[in-house]
């Protein structure tokens, strides 16, 4: 069931991501292959943010193919799914607004990031900024809802 507006799911949305924390992540490689890996991101609305190094093989991948796909699982009944554009914003404010975000937020959503990145000055530490162009929210035996972001024009299929 398509939703007309990101404000008919955000409530749910953000409790359950915020819930279940970790999330796979799919990009493509360079091949045109889909890799996958388990994130932590935090969303703000409906833009998510990873804190994640910028010379890792999502870096590469992201370069080429600026998509990505999100899996929230943690209830297999209760799914969440959010296709986005991704970006990096590494400007010094974006890393520090991200960084207190984490810090700052309660567990298991929070953590502290400098045992992993050491500061925001760190040349690794990087900032994907998540812009979902659909987020669908499953609840078996029902139909998911389905929001489509109409700031971000994508071939659906």
């Amino acid at each position: 069931m398509e939703v007309a507006a990101f404000a008919d799911i955000e409530s749910e949305f953000l409790q359950r991501v915020h819930t279940m924390v970790w999330c796979n992540v799919a990009t493509i490689d360079s091949q045109g292959r889909p890799r996958s890996r388990v994130l932590h991101p935090i969303w703000v609305g409906s833009t998510g943010w990873i804190a994640t190094r910028r010379t890792s093989h999502k870096a590469k991948h992201i370069a080429a193919r600026p998509y990505v796909s999100l899996a929230y699982v943690s209830d297999i009944a209760r799914p969440v799914y959010a296709d986005c554009y991704a970006e990096w914003d590494d400007s010094p404010e974006t890393k520090q607004w991200l960084w207190d975000q984490f810090l700052n937020a309660p567990p298991p959503l929070g953590y502290d990031p400098a045992p992993i990145f050491g500061s925001i000055d760190d040349p690794g530490f990087g900032v994907l900024k998540l812009t979902p162009w659909r987020i669908e929210l499953v609840q078996f035996p029902e139909p998911p809802r389905i929001w489509r972001n109409p700031a971000v024009q994508v071939l659906d299929s």
